[in-house]
């Protein structure tokens, strides 16, 4: 990071916050006026050159103003900034809506929350699971093209799901199917239950080869059902955001990241690894679609153990001393509420 003089420092930082709030490039009249250095605008103009040199502001198109870079942002972020304090309202409303309660409830509040306080995209990236191992599988007939499928995992969890066949199954093709299953797969996790009975299925007789992938297949379902790998609020509010949907190819490339979470995903596991708020400025992420916004995380616990994030995306042009904050007391409140369920 480039070395700055209290002047430039004083400078890039008005800079930045007027653009923040006013969205348009910042000339050196301004600057003069809102800096309160008393420095001609000849000066000032002077030192703007040499940010500019720098790579922490640009010039767009013709314009006599100067716009904060992805850089200049850096520099205000780690070294420039103040951040405010949430007013009390604030604190109380996320208290309020994140209390101890069914943990995927308050995932999605706190999801909503992070959306509603910043008006950008709020995440939540859901706790890591651990894979679930096979206990015991049962088939129960309910009628004669319906079959009850249940899966009861070594913790206790129980899976049921209904399985549609070709034709009936007697009482007796339930158990056998169902021996089959727990004795060959007790133990294992359903991943692997899944690679050792698909390249068996040859070998079982070919009229139980429906019934076995049909359990494949729902079982499947059922073990994956915990829920998304984040949960996702007020992406809508990134289309009333100028800085990203004035282009409209990058917003596209938005969404279908939001739609795919592969990139996300990573991104928020870095993120999980790391201690207090992370921000990513532009292509800091790595992410393509992510060139022109921001990503602020937050790791969050469970019982003193990291098991996922919190975050926030909005373009570059954010309010960082409002946003950084609320997604640190977010991650907070939702560790508190999640462990004392």
């Amino acid at each position: 990071m480039p070395q700055l003089d209290q002047r430039a420092q004083l400078l890039l930082k008005t800079l930045v916050e007027r653009y923040i709030a006013e969205g348009q490039p910042v000339g050196s009249r301004a600057l003069s006026r809102q800096s309160g250095l008393e420095l001609s605008p000849a000066t000032i103009r002077n030192v703007m050159s040499d940010l500019e040199d720098m790579g922490l502001i640009a010039s767009p198109h013709t314009s006599a103003g100067r716009i904060p870079t992805a850089r200049g942002y850096r520099i205000f972020v780690d070294t420039l900034l103040t951040v405010k304090p949430l007013a009390q309202t604030e604190v109380r409303e996320l208290e309020h809506h994140l209390h101890p309660d069914e943990p995927r409830r308050v995932l999605s509040a706190a999801s909503n929350l992070l959306s509603e306080l910043t008006s950008f995209a709020g995440i939540v990236a859901a706790p890591r699971r651990e894979a679930a191992t096979i206990r015991q599988i049962e088939f129960v007939s309910l009628s004669d093209t319906r079959v009850l499928l249940i899966i009861v995992t070594m913790k206790g969890d129980v899976q049921n799901r209904i399985l549609f066949t070709q034709r009936p199954y007697s009482g007796s093709e339930l158990v056998r199917a169902a021996n089959y299953l727990n004795h060959h797969c007790a133990g294992l996790a359903f991943g692997e239950m899944v690679t050792r009975l698909r390249s068996e299925l040859v070998q079982i007789q070919q009229d139980m080869t429906e019934l076995m992938s049909a359990a494949i297949s729902a079982g499947q379902d059922a073990m994956s059902e915990q829920g998304d790998s984040y949960m996702l609020s007020g992406e809508h509010r990134l289309l009333e955001v100028d800085d990203i949907s004035s282009n409209m190819n990058r917003l596209r490339e938005l969404f279908r990241m939001f739609e795919q979470k592969s990139g996300l995903v990573q991104l928020l596991d870095i993120s999980s690894r790391a201690e207090g708020v992370q921000l990513f400025i532009g292509g800091e992420s790595g992410i393509s679609p992510l060139d022109e916004c921001s990503v602020v995380t937050a790791p969050y616990e469970v019982d003193g153990q990291v098991v996922g994030t919190v975050a926030v995306i909005g373009p570059t042009r954010m309010a960082y001393e409002r946003v950084i904050p609320i997604v640190d007391i977010t991650a907070r409140l939702l560790s508190s509420a999640l462990s004392s369920h």
